[in-house]
């Protein structure tokens, strides 16, 4: 079943678009200088085109550190190969993982917050079509989406989803929007429908949850079978 669900909010929505970025060349000093003074944890490094071609991550500059003043052992050598690659560079190029994670401006909310989740990632530089930097959407902007006012919410859930599923006269359905939490209480002719509407409120922008409170209607050609015959 397809459904003119309204657009998603997309990552152009929420990113921020003044975003700090480092060039290749930058040297190890100036990109630690650049996180403390814009008090940001990674770096988009960029080509003069403004295409990402890395991210410079604090976890990247720590290895200078850690290894700063220690012998490591075949094992660690071995096994922390990168991280020692690593505690020897000294520009971005060198220390930036590549090719860099991003997502497009148009993605959705929910493509952007899967590949955090999977990638285990607090930001991602958002892209043009051409890899050409935008943006940068956090967890936090994605959390927005949240602070929606539940009367705006309510009524995409009416013109959207009730209206399609649950059309009058034939069903009663109202709804009720409280922190978030969708209520969809009253008559419907087609039960089956219910979890196909749990779905498609949950994919709402705000939705924190849906809960139901309906009854069935019962169709005139079953009361007329169920009616007692008369003498």
């Amino acid at each position: 079943m397809t459904t003119p669900h309204a657009t998603p909010h997309i990552v152009s929505d929420v990113m921020t678009r003044s975003v700090v970025t480092a060039r290749r060349g930058e040297a190890f000093k100036d990109i630690v200088r650049t996180m403390q003074d814009h008090r940001v944890s990674a770096l988009p490094v960029v080509d003069d085109g403004g295409h990402v071609v890395g991210i410079v991550s604090e976890a990247d500059l720590l290895p200078k550190e850690e290894f700063r003043d220690s012998d490591p052992d075949r094992y660690t050598q071995l096994r922390r190969l990168s991280d020692l690659a690593k505690a020897g560079s000294l520009t971005a190029e060198e220390l930036m993982t590549a090719p860099a994670l991003t997502v497009e401006a148009g993605a959705t909310l929910a493509q952007a917050a899967r590949t955090m989740a999977r990638s285990r990632v607090k930001r991602l530089p958002v892209v043009d079509g051409t890899g050409r930097l935008e943006g940068v959407v956090s967890r936090a902007d994605l959390l927005k989406v949240f602070l929606r006012e539940d009367e705006s919410i309510a009524e995409e859930v009416r013109r959207e989803v009730v209206a399609y599923l649950f059309p009058a006269p034939a069903s009663a359905v109202r709804v009720e929007v409280h922190e978030g939490v969708v209520l969809l209480a009253g008559r419907v002719r087609d039960r089956s429908l219910v979890p196909v509407a749990a779905r498609l409120v949950r994919a709402v922008e705000g939705v924190v949850d849906v809960r139901f409170d309906l009854g069935e209607d019962t169709p005139a050609a079953e009361l007329s079978r169920k009616r007692p015959a008369t003498r």
